[in-house]
């Protein structure tokens, strides 16, 4: 069969074209280190490769949710903390008040004192983060206690979400955690005013009541705070689980990558060889 001068050059521009273009893609993965730039270079992995970046990005999600809640545990337990200080200092000032060898005026000045504990504990029941008001419930825009220690907020505690199905709680009910406190300091500062020894002694009893609420309520906070650094942990190994796949999918190995483009160029070199031999050819080298 006789082969026209015109589909010999039609082959050779082909099988360099294609040569060519399998170098160009070579040299792309090498120097990107990216097996997959575009859908047409594997569809399959393009696709899972998708899928599991929409995984990490939802982990990612979730990883702020749980950085968020360990900031609000965090200044909770360190406001309920103060609060709980600022009980025990109140209680050794009522044992003090109490006793029978101190006077009239020394209780009358201890009030200016307890008034000073109110003020504080209201400051700490008012912390907020970021802006936002953590004893409030899920009403985080505005203040938890008013001055005279009325409660604003709601009995719905601020939630994060950590899982798919699942939230925890990292706000709280300020009227839970809180109680009477206010009114048993008032109560005390009034009890100081008037020179009233039993009325002193009761106000030790609640204050010893609440140092024991304040207590439980620190201790769930710092359960809840273990369960925060548990999911912290777990999204964190998921994410680099699945980060590694993302990578096994996309990820060129280097080595590999740079041998394979020495091999298309040597091919394409070997190509051209043998492609300028054959445009060297005449009709008369086709008669033979």
């Amino acid at each position: 069969m006789r082969v026209t001068n015109k589909t010999v050059y039609d082959s050779v521009r082909y099988n360099l074209g294609k040569i060519s273009e399998e170098m160009s893609k070579a040299n792309q993965i090498a120097s990107s280190g990216k097996l997959i730039s575009d859908l047409s270079d594997d569809p399959v992995g393009l696709t899972q490769s998708l899928k599991i970046k929409s995984v990490i990005s939802g982990l990612d999600q979730l990883g702020r949710n749980v950085s968020l809640g360990k900031s609000w545990l965090s200044a909770s337990e360190s406001a309920l903390t103060g609060v709980q200080d600022l009980i025990s200092d109140t209680k050794a000032l009522c044992v003090q008040m109490a006793s029978s060898t101190t006077g009239a005026s020394q209780r009358a000045s201890a009030a200016a004192t307890v008034q000073n504990t109110l003020d504080e504990i209201l400051s700490l029941a008012n912390t907020e983060v970021s802006g936002r008001y953590i004893f409030s419930g899920t009403k985080t825009d505005s203040a938890a206690f008013d001055q005279d220690g009325n409660y604003l907020g709601n009995d719905e505690p601020f939630a994060i979400k950590i899982g798919i199905n699942t939230t925890a709680s990292v706000g709280s009910n300020g009227q839970g955690v809180f109680g009477t406190i206010f009114t048993t300091l008032n109560d005390l500062k009034n009890n100081l005013t008037g020179n009233n020894i039993d009325g002193i002694q009761a106000s030790l009893d609640s204050l010893t009541r609440h140092f024991n609420d304040i207590t439980n309520k620190i201790s769930d906070i710092g359960s809840k705070m273990n369960r925060m650094e548990i999911k912290e942990q777990i999204f964190q190994d998921s994410k680099l689980v699945n980060t590694d796949r993302v990578s096994a999918i996309e990820d060129a190995d280097i080595a590999d990558a740079i041998i394979n483009v020495k091999e298309k160029e040597l091919a394409y070199q070997a190509a051209l060889n043998s492609s300028s031999k054959v445009m060297q050819l005449s009709l008369v080298d086709y008669l033979k």
